[in-house]
């Protein structure tokens, strides 16, 4: 049986779509080559300086580049959204987790994007904009006939219900 909190962020008959793996390679190239300079510099200081804080040092760049590898691998398959029949529920997170809910009558409009790096491992994210600039909402790491699918799908949704205003 669920607790109270897993009712919150994964309520009952909903069906959740998870975004792609491919996500996660994504995610792990960028935290490298963000950390390549630091780690490389740690490295080298640590060899023309080989005091024990530099090994401290260097210890530490290492465990923060390995432990924010392992908390990316994690992270992306706990990444989803469903859609129900007034609005997208987006979740995301394991130790703070997170529930977005999106009534499709307040969405102005509905974006698609992909880096370099998406279009190099195939998946694009989908940017849901609503009148609050704090309320957008993003999906990313989906296969790009997906994010089409779901771009298109919402696009109709929010002028449905714009139009019954």
């Amino acid at each position: 049986m669920k607790d109270v909190m897993d009712l919150v962020f994964d309520p009952e008959g909903i069906e959740w779509h998870t975004v792609s793996p491919r996500l996660t390679k994504v995610r792990l190239l960028t935290w490298t080559l963000t950390m390549a300079l630091p780690i490389l510099a740690a490295i080298i200081v640590t060899a023309f300086f080989p005091t024990w804080w530099m090994f401290v040092i260097l210890a530490a760049v290492l465990g923060l580049y390995i432990w924010i590898a392992i908390i990316i691998r994690r992270q992306v398959p706990k990444i989803g959204y469903a859609e129900r029949e007034d609005d997208l529920l987006i979740r995301r997170g394991i130790l703070f987790r997170s529930i977005v809910v999106v009534p499709y009558g307040r969405m102005q409009l509905v974006d698609v994007e992909a880096g370099p790096l998406d279009r190099k491992f195939g998946i694009a994210k989908v940017t849901l904009h609503t009148a609050s600039p704090q309320t957008d909402a993003v999906v990313p790491g989906l296969v790009p006939e997906e994010a089409a699918r779901l771009r298109d799908r919402l696009a109709s949704r929010g002028e449905a219900r714009l139009a019954g205003l």
